[in-house]
């Protein structure tokens, strides 16, 4: 056999030894990382879930997911072992990235206008209903006569009334040409 006919064999076999190995390197990796594990470091699960290491065994860690309340996890289930800065980052909620931007409110309390913050402080009550026009104001439905609906449907009915039509005339000197 010539090394032309071996060439895609060896390429295959190169690809999966290096495609294993990287495997091998990431799983060697996350079991170091599992066991460097200490009580008091913030882990992420592999649902995760942001939690506190307390105790540390062999195959099982115990972990604080709200003060006070715990859990056994598996060491299998951690997914990564959180720097403390980060960790307490997620838990306050403080995003560093976005600490310039505005912060929507859980309410529609500043999404209504001055008038709604006005009648808010005063405790009167805020008309949500429709705004009427001045009688100035019209808008194109209310220029458009009156008339123009029944029009368009009497166009549309005479429309179709002759699509049929042709329709039967086709149908007719198709059956002549037989």
């Amino acid at each position: 056999m010539s090394i032309v006919t071996l060439l895609p064999f060896i390429v295959l076999i190169g690809a999966m030894f290096l495609m294993t190995r990287s495997a091998k390197k990431k799983q060697q990796a996350a079991a170091q990382m599992r066991n460097e594990m200490q009580a008091g470091t913030g882990v992420r699960t592999i649902g995760g879930m942001y939690a506190t290491v307390k105790e540390v065994h062999d195959e099982t860690v115990l972990l604080e997911v709200a003060p006070g309340v715990h859990a056994i996890y598996a060491k299998n289930a951690i997914g990564a072992v959180i720097a403390d800065e980060e960790y307490n980052r997620i838990l306050d909620g403080a995003d560093p990235l976005h600490a310039g931007e505005p912060v929507v409110p859980d309410d529609a309390s500043s999404l209504t206008g001055d008038a709604a913050a006005e009648a808010t402080t005063k405790g009167d009550k805020i008309d949500l209903g429709k705004v009427e026009t001045p009688a100035g104001d019209k808008t194109a439905a209310d220029e458009a006569p009156a008339d123009t609906d029944a029009k368009d449907a009497k166009d549309a009915k005479g429309a179709a009334e002759a699509d049929a039509d042709a329709a039967k005339e086709d149908k007719k000197s198709g059956d002549d040409a037989k």
